[in-house]
């Protein structure tokens, strides 16, 4: 064989095995977009934390005085208020001064007693103005929302905001942590920064605690969008 031949023949074998590589990396390419498309479409349709609770089920807000409503007339409280955003049978559980250990002491009571689909938590504020241990009060909520779960019925976790009067006053309150540790906990659905934003709008609170009429009607319109995004709602 000619030394020119020995060239050609050494230069086609280059190209074919470039070719090669690049059919093999395209290939590799399309294929990781494929696996980066189908993960995107698969947290698209990732499925909501809840079930669906119909219209006329038996909801019950657990709570203190801002659940109860102090500060405005009854028919304004949040409970009531989202009643009739939900259509729901909504119970109002509030205890004004309740601390999360009494919440749960009383809690057994009212599920054998109403059966709800649904129970929103929001308890711990009282805990919090009276500096109880932080561990007690974690424990409690987490005690709570599984005394529910066992009697059959879903749970919404209410954020509530640290205590700060100075924050309040600049309007800007942020959640206590530990809502968000106990929901991602038991893997419920949680919703953030109701209380925080309510009680730190001064046109939307009676006094330095708790909400007027208008800011309990934002708090049932936000936990009423909540339950939607979460799946236990739908919209009528």
């Amino acid at each position: 064989m000619t030394l020119q031949r020995r060239v050609a023949l050494t230069a086609r074998r280059r190209a074919s095995t470039l070719l090669q590589r690049r059919h093999v990396l395209t290939r590799g390419v399309a294929l990781w977009g494929a696996l980066v498309l189908g993960g995107l479409a698969a947290c698209g349709r990732r499925k909501p934390l809840g079930r669906v609770v119909a219209a006329g089920s038996t909801v019950l807000a657990l709570g203190d005085s801002l659940t109860f409503g102090t500060g405005a007339a009854p028919e304004t409280s949040y409970p009531a208020v989202l009643a009739r955003l939900s259509g729901w049978q909504v119970v109002n559980a509030g205890v004004p001064g309740d601390t999360s250990a009494q919440a749960l002491e009383r809690l057994p009571a009212l599920l054998q007693e109403h059966k709800p689909a649904l129970v929103l938590v929001s308890i711990g504020g009282n805990d919090l103005l009276r500096r109880l241990p932080e561990a007690d009060t974690r424990g409690n909520l987490h005690r709570i929302c599984e005394l529910a779960q066992v009697a059959g019925a879903q749970v919404l976790v209410l954020a509530v905001p640290r205590p700060s009067v100075a924050s309040a006053f600049i309007g800007s309150l942020s959640d206590h942590p530990m809502y968000a540790e106990v929901s991602t906990a038991l893997k419920l659905p949680l919703h953030p920064q109701g209380w925080s934003t309510v009680l730190a709008d001064e046109s939307l609170r009676a006094d330095q605690i708790h909400a007027n009429a208008r800011g309990y009607a934002q708090m049932a319109r936000s936990v009423y969008d909540a339950a939607l995004a979460h799946g236990l709602a739908q919209a009528r």
